[in-house]
């Protein structure tokens, strides 16, 4: 294959070959090859560069290898202990738990007892065996006392000790250095070293890999070895990875000759040996791999290390020195996002975990810390930035919202630029598109946001509209087990909030009469799977509904009810639908959906209708004629791949029955969620990845559902006025009485009046309009007794009536 072909398809996506990456060995054109490696690394990483914010804790120096260019290993001092103390580390990790670290960096040197009595004798002491057991007791220290998360650097391991730290540490690590044999030999820097021989060091990775541990490994150039070497190296790595796939990032670190060792008059490899090497590693490796370069190591040359397709500066400590290279300081982190931004990226924190491991932490995390972990990241692995959550009082993050200002200068990167002319082109948005704009952030996010609120412009103008409802929740008693619902109630429990209820059919005809009087053009009606209920039992409510107030729309049962009512009876969806048609059902609530995707339905729901069982129901409702809303439940333990397919289902059904009036993303509300507080979930939704559903699903649903609404009940008056900044055109309901939400954990009321609405529209520059279910305007005489209603209340201190209490209880009590 010539030159061009071999670079062809690089461009492709592809990766080196042993022979072609063989061949870049003689490679003169390092421009060339380093722009091919940052267009392969922009390709998948975008203008992210990462960093982790951590603390070294070098729990001992005393090492049993020799290496030739080490300061970090030293031999046993005279009243300088072998190990720091439990309290020596504590009191270094609070430090940096104080400093803003999410990472303790354990630094060890491998195996001192097999050398030195003086190691021996003070594990002795300590109640050790080895210096991996000790290691472990102070990794799982410094994570009950501090949350910093441990990643631990002990050298070999058999395949006890990677399961024994795997208990107590985020990540593991072993750089493997060199594949060459020769450096091992008598005169290289290797010599006398038994931990450094590579076939010990590449099974301890393989160990690694079958016990699924996220592993950071690379190699050290400059030592002696040959660029073929290097590739060779490279090449190994590779191979593990592809078996295991759990090597996180490769390190290219480049030697640097130190004063007192006996490689101290070694010349360090060139500024361009480095480059190629960089380069190379990139084109060889999958365009998601992370590859790393030291900052420190190559101060005044970072947008160079950047240019040849580094995406990440690996641990930068705010408190402690590189003790592996003290003569390196770390660049202040105003320094590095300064070089970082003039280099065209974006200077992002990480965890010792890569995102693409902590998003999947049920495989890569052991059950013991996965809690915490799930606790401090978004969808995509990246750490939360600040404490929001969906349902909190608290203000939405001013680092978020400052962005969406019309004065706010945002210029996309290449890859959202191509998605966001992509789809205003007319071209439908691949499951790859979609995910490349949830991944956003920064001046990203602000430039979707903008393209969607302009969308919503030429599509809604400036109204924004609302309609007068109530919510009817007529029992909160449920047979099916869904892991985020704090709702529903076992037939005799009175855990959670409030007790289980089943409101009689004269309690429900009382509230669509005082929901009518109340200025309500629609009850939306949503309940539990009550273990005695039939579809007999909803078609009966219909009845009383109509026979209360014929003139109300009825906008009742979820797909879940459809098809769980259905079933009792002995007929068919289409059947059942019809017969709830004639009984006065108007319109059908999209919920139950969650995320339509079973992968992550097998945990979150695993006991309710499947992705196509929903979409079937939905399908035959608006065949017959129904319309229906359409929502996702997000923020939990689905990933931005599964947001995508979600709407890209929604929309290809809109394409084929034109049945959705509008789509509703409804961010997981955490706090009281079963799967939560079982720490298997997410703390809910970003603000930022809150922003960007709102955008992204107006983008995405164009021009086939033109209404996007925005929730109240999770996000507050404040987060829903932001919103209307990223293509929302509508605020949903009044509701009167909100349950569902509340009984999460949302502290967001359960009711806001026409009023409330009207003046938080307006606050944001819109014009307010109220409608009905179907957006029609509302009557005006149902808008004057809304607002007529609304005002006599407000007079008489009355509030919203709790969904367990009577009319009569209610009414008493105001």
């Amino acid at each position: 294959m010539t030159r061009h072909a071999v670079l062809e398809r690089l461009a492709e996506g592809s990766r080196l070959t042993p022979e072609e990456a063989y061949a870049m060995v003689e490679m003169a054109d390092l421009s060339g090859l380093m722009d091919l490696a940052s267009r392969r690394r922009d390709a998948f990483h975008g203008r992210t560069v990462s960093y982790s914010r951590k603390v070294f804790i070098p729990l001992t120096q005393l090492c049993r290898d020799v290496c030739h260019y080490c300061t970090f290993a030293h031999t046993p001092k005279k009243n300088v202990k072998a190990f720091l103390t439990r309290e020596e580390v504590l009191a270094i990790a609070r430090a940096g738990k104080q400093a803003g670290c999410k990472e303790a960096l354990f630094t060890l040197g491998d195996k001192p007892e097999l050398r030195y009595r003086v190691a021996r004798e003070e594990l002795d002491r300590l109640g050790h065996p080895t210096t991996l057991s000790y290691l472990a007791e102070m990794a799982e220290a410094v994570f009950a006392e501090t949350g910093l998360l441990p990643h631990v650097n002990p050298g070999l391991l058999t395949a006890e000790d990677i399961a024994m730290l795997r208990k107590v540490s985020i990540s593991q690590g072993i750089m493997l250095e060199s594949v060459s044999e020769r450096l091992c030999a008598k005169g290289g820097p290797h010599f006398g070293s038994p931990d450094k021989i590579p076939a010990a060091r590449l099974e301890t990775m393989r160990l690694a890999g079958e016990r699924r541990v996220p592993f950071t490994t690379g190699i050290l150039i400059g030592i002696g070895e040959t660029r073929a070497e290097r590739v060779a190296s490279l090449l190994a790595l590779r191979d593990l990875n592809d078996a295991h796939g759990h090597i996180q990032e490769i390190i290219i670190q480049n030697f640097r000759p130190k004063p007192g060792t006996r490689m101290a008059d070694v010349e360090a490899p060139s500024l361009d040996e480095h480059l190629w090497t960089i380069a190379v590693a990139r084109l060889l490796f999958d365009p998601g791999m992370n590859i790393q370069a030291p900052p420190n190591l190559s101060p005044g040359a970072l947008n160079r290390l950047v240019a040849a397709g580094i995406n990440d500066w690996g641990g930068v400590s705010p408190v402690t020195p590189d003790h592996v290279n003290p003569e390196a300081p770390w660049p202040h982190l105003r320094v590095l996002d300064a070089a970082t931004r003039a280099a065209g990226k974006v200077l992002t924190e990480r965890l010792a975990i890569y995102p693409e491991y902590a998003s999947r932490a049920k495989r890569w995390v052991d059950e013991r810390l996965r809690p915490a972990l799930l606790d401090r990241i978004d969808a995509e692995g990246w750490p939360r930035t600040d404490e929001w959550s969906p349902g909190d009082l608290g203000r939405p993050p001013e680092s978020e919202t400052r962005r969406l200002a019309p004065s706010f200068v945002a210029e996309p990167g290449a890859a959202v630029r191509a998605v966001l002319d992509r789809l205003a082109h007319g071209e439908p948005a691949r499951e790859e598109d979609i995910v490349t704009l949830f991944r956003a952030r920064g001046y990203d996010v602000t430039a979707i946001c903008r393209a969607a609120d302009d969308l919503r412009r030429r599509v809604n103008g400036d109204v924004v509209s609302y309609v007068v409802t109530r919510n009817i929740n007529y029992t909160n008693i449920c047979y099916f087990k869904c892991q985020f619902c704090a709702f529903s109630k076992g037939k005799l429990s009175e855990n959670l909030r409030g007790r289980p209820y089943d409101l009689s059919m004269e309690e429900v005809t009382g509230r669509v009469r005082e929901a009518w009087e109340r200025g309500a053009s629609e009850v939306c009606m949503q309940g539990g799977i009550h273990p005695s209920y039939t579809g007999q039992k909803y078609l009966e409510l219909c009845a009383a509904v109509k026979t209360a107030v014929p003139g109300m729309h009825m906008h009742a049962f979820s797909p879940l009810e459809i098809h769980q009512g259905a079933h009792t009876l002995g007929i068919d969806v289409a059947e059942f639908l019809g017969r709830l048609k004639q009984a006065g059902l108007g319109t059908l609530p999209g919920t139950a959906a969650e995320i339509l995707d079973d992968e992550v339905r097998a945990e979150l729901c695993a006991d309710k209708i499947n992705t196509e069982q929903w979409l079937d129901v939905m399908r035959t409702a608006h065949g017959l004629g129904f319309r229906s809303t359409a929502t996702i439940m997000f923020g939990h333990i689905d990933r931005y791949e599964h947001w995508a397919r979600h709407l890209m289902r929604i929309r290809d059904l809109q394409i084929e029955t034109g049945g959705f009036t509008e789509f509703v993303p409804l961010p997981f509300v955490h706090m009281e969620a079963p799967i939560y507080l079982k720490g298997r979930a997410r703390r809910g939704p970003t603000f930022r990845e809150t922003l960007l559903m709102h955008a992204v699903s107006r983008l995405v649903l164009h021009p086939h559902i033109t209404n996007i609404q925005v929730s109240w009940v999770k996000l507050g008056p404040e987060g829903i006025r932001h919103c209307l900044s990223a293509g929302v055109n509508d605020l949903g309901g009044t509701l009167m009485d909100e349950t569902i939400s509340r009984s999460a954990g949302a502290s967001h009321g359960q009711e806001m009046t026409p009023q409330m609405m009207e003046a938080t529209i307006r606050s944001a520059g819109r014009v307010p309009r109220q409608r009905d279910t179907l957006y029609r305007d509302a009557p005006a005489p149902l808008h004057a007794r809304a607002f007529a209603s609304a005002a006599a209340r407000a007079a008489a201190g009355c509030g919203p009536q709790p969904a367990g209490l009577s009319l009569k209880e209610s009414h008493s009590a105001c």
